[in-house]
């Protein structure tokens, strides 16, 4: 059992809302992106609305850009910010086990019955969600601190069957750097490493936020 004086929802919401997100005020933003994946190369560039919608031009390859399109999707839904009330009001949280390097598991019930977390150093260092039909498990390894909250830098993911429990796919690993425009922290490169796949990386640069 977990001894502190914190409620177990109020350890994982300190958690949520130390997370980096982007402001109400988030313009948007334009990139030139490169894209390798194995041996090949693609550069073209990226537009980011305020709304969060990304289109890619200037690559003549559909492949390509549905990669591009997916992670730019995927970073933009990290950085939205909402209310924890809203996100987490239909959970409830219990506290399990302290793992050996002081990470706390919380136990997640309500709407998110058989989904848990692991909290160290007031971040969010394991996920096992349910969704979209997969059990996501993301371990992150290390972090960058904002001074407006964290953003991960190395973390690995795997996805298994909810049924069976056997894992689909192979390992995901991730690298992420970013650089501070204007207000706002955004990703310039990323790295991922898939078990038996070409490595990938996506690297961004001369960004213009938008009016």
């Amino acid at each position: 059992m977990v001894t502190t004086h914190l409620s177990a929802q109020d350890l994982f919401r300190n958690a949520y809302e130390n997370r980096y997100t982007w402001n109400q005020h988030f313009p948007g933003y334009t990139a030139d992106v490169t894209y390798q994946s194995g041996n090949e190369t693609f550069i073209g560039k990226v537009h980011v609305s305020a709304d969060l919608q990304a289109t890619v031009t200037g690559i003549n390859n559909e492949k390509a850009t549905k990669a591009i399109q997916s992670q730019l999707f995927e970073i933009a839904i990290h950085r939205i910010r909402r209310l924890f009330q809203d996100t987490h009001g239909h959970n409830t949280f219990r506290y399990g086990q302290i793992r050996e390097d002081g990470a706390v598991e919380i136990l997640m019930g309500g709407k998110a019955e058989g989904d848990r977390y692991e909290i160290r150093h007031n971040q969010v260092s394991m996920v096992h969600r349910h969704i979209h039909g997969v059990v996501v498990t993301i371990h992150t390894l290390s972090s960058h601190d904002t001074g407006e909250g964290y953003l991960s830098h190395r973390y690995k993911s795997v996805y298994h069957d909810p049924r069976t429990g056997e894992q689909t796919g192979g390992y995901h690993e991730f690298e992420d750097e970013y650089e501070n425009v204007g207000s706002y922290f955004l990703l310039s490169r990323r790295r991922v490493c898939t078990e038996g796949e070409a490595e990938q990386q996506f690297s961004f640069g001369n960004f213009q936020l938008l009016n």
